[in-house]
Order: structure tokens, then sequence, then C-alpha cells
């Protein structure tokens, strides 16, 4: 259950009703949002506590939901949430498109890959600065240097910046420079990260660990939401199967499980899902044709030259394509790109 509280109550108001909690021995957690203050129960609460609850002079309504993720959940919001960027939605009617290199390797590389990337009809450009590696003595990244470059390049082509997070000690520095933070695989359940994310309002692009079910994805959202931030994006990003010949299997029926499940945005990265480049043009047609909200790309002037995940990149040739497949597959699902 969530209890949203009246606009512009007194501080008696809510204390009362915090005394209301105490005596009936519920509990809750406040949540402070742009929009409305809330209190989330996580104990139970009988049907006369409810009524009490419901007559109060500080509540203005009652949110019954019945799901473990009560933010994320449907039950609480049945319309879409839209995530504003300035002139850019996501999760509206557009689809959004994110593309650019798994790292950024040089303020000349990262230059020429936004280029591209606006020219091919995409709205946010993707680098990392600091890497996940599988290996300790794989490139890590370039750090605050990469993301001037990334910042830099964006803003001559006029796109938005979405890089990755991972540690809590690089916040501060990485929401200078970014538009959008990405939580990946490796972090999902990185629930430190997450909770100092919900502490911010930018957007944060939530990958699917490789492990996780949809139900754990979900929870992990709820750190962030429960934190008064709202702008959450999903994203299905492949998981570990028995299939070999491919690096992760990409599971498209995360998509629309998620849209009947959450209000969310959801995105698919079809780079990480498949590994193979050959793959990721028709994996991000059967994407937006599943229901995704956008696709997140990894892309390169010579993708045999990337210094991280080569095999998965595609070329700026390829990404022009690709993004008008998917406006053709847009039209059809009644999109537009």
């Amino acid at each position: 259950m969530v209890i949203i509280l009246k606009n512009n109550i007194s501080n008696n108001q809510e204390n009362n009703l915090r005394t209301l909690f105490r005596n009936k021995k519920i509990d809750v957690i406040p949540v402070l949002n742009r929009k409305n203050k809330m209190f989330v129960v996580t104990g139970r609460c009988g049907e006369m506590a409810m009524k009490e609850i419901e007559s109060n002079k500080a509540v203005s309504s009652v949110i019954k939901v019945n799901r473990a993720y009560k933010l994320a959940s449907k039950s609480f919001k049945n319309s879409r949430s839209v995530i504003k960027l300035n002139e850019l939605n996501i999760g509206g009617k557009e689809i959004v498109i994110m593309a650019g290199p798994c790292s950024v390797e040089t303020k000349l590389q990262i230059n020429h890959i936004s280029e591209g990337v606006k020219l091919a009809g995409c709205k946010v450009l993707r680098g990392g600065a600091f890497k996940p590696r599988t290996g300790p003595y794989d490139f890590q990244g370039l750090g605050e240097i990469g993301l001037k470059y990334l910042k830099e390049a964006a803003r001559i082509s006029s796109l938005k910046v979405v890089t990755e997070v991972m540690d809590v000690r690089d916040i501060e520095i990485i929401e200078k420079y970014t538009d959008i933070f990405q939580v990946g695989a490796r972090n999902m359940q990185n629930y430190p990260l997450l909770k100092e994310l919900g502490k911010l309002r930018k957007p944060v692009l939530l990958k699917r660990g490789m492990w996780a079910t949809y139900k754990e994805l979900l929870l992990a959202s709820e750190y962030i939401l429960l934190g008064g931030n709202e702008n959450v994006i999903l994203c299905e990003r492949g998981i570990r199967t028995h299939v070999p010949e491919t690096r992760f299997t990409l599971d498209l029926n995360a998509v629309a499980y998620l849209k009947h499940e959450t209000h969310l945005p959801i995105f698919v990265d079809p780079s990480h899902g498949t590994g193979r480049a050959n793959m990721v043009r028709a994996m991000s047609r059967a994407a937006i044709a599943a229901g995704a909200d956008g696709l997140i790309i990894e892309t390169h002037i010579d993708p045999r030259k990337s210094i991280s995940d080569a095999d998965q990149a595609i070329s700026l040739q390829e990404l022009t394509k690709l993004v008008n497949e998917v406006r053709l597959i847009s039209l059809a699902v009644g999109r537009s790109l």
C-alpha cells in the first residue's frame, strides 16, 4: 500500500499521521519525489486501520499495491512514465536510440563517432569512461579525461550523454558530465549505489543482471524509486544460458513481461545481448516490434580496432541502416523515431 499525502499539509497533520502508524504498529517508509510526499507501507495494515488512514485529513489517497515492487508496479501508476530531458522524451511515443563506443579511447575517436551517431538519427551518445572489465589487466577506461571528451563531443553534436557509474565514490564526478547514469549488469544489485542514485533526480538506465529474474530487476529499480528518483529506465541486455554461440541470450520475453508489470520505460541492448555485430540489426528490429521504448547500441569508427567489445560493435554505416530499419518497425507498431 502507498499513502499519498496532500500538498501543503501542516507539520502537526503529518505528525498525527505518523502517530497513527506507530499506534497501529504499521511500518512505513517516507518517500519524497518532485510531485508528492508519500508513505510506503511495508508491513501489514488491517481494514480498520486502512479506513482510519483514508479518512485522515493529511491523506490525499491510498493506493493498494499487490506487488513486492510497489513504486515500480502498474498498480501504483497505470499510465506510462515519460522521462523528460529538455526536448527529449524517453518512454513516450517516440523511440529513442542511444549509441556510441564501449569505451572512450581518444578525443578524435569520440568526436568522429558522435558526428556519425547524430547523422544516423540517434539522440543520446553512449561511451564508457569507467569500465567494468572481467579481467583486471584489461583496459579500464580513461576516467575523468574520458568523461570530458564524451561531454564535449556530445555538446558539439547536440546529443545527450549516458555513461556508466560503477562506484558510489564516482557519482559526484560523473554527475558533472552525464545526463543519464547507466548501472551495468554487474551492479544491478549494488544496493548502496542504487540508494545513492535514488537521492539524485537524473535518469538512471538500470541494466538487468545476467542471472537476474524479472522480479529482481524490478526490486532493484525500487531502491532508486524509494529514494525519490522517479526517472528510472529498465534495460534488457541478455542473460546467461546454455547457448555458447552467442555472448548472452537476448531475452525479449522481458520486454513484453515488463510492459505488463511496470510503468517504467524499457530499453534493449542487442549489442551485449548477442555479442555478435552481425545480429545487432535483426535483434534491434525485434526489440522494437516487441514493444521496447528504445535501444542502446555499441558503434565504432573501425569495430575491428575497438579496444573493448570489438566483436559486438557495429560500424557507423551499419548504425544508419539499423536506425532506418527501426524507423519502419516503429511506424508499424504505432510509434515514431
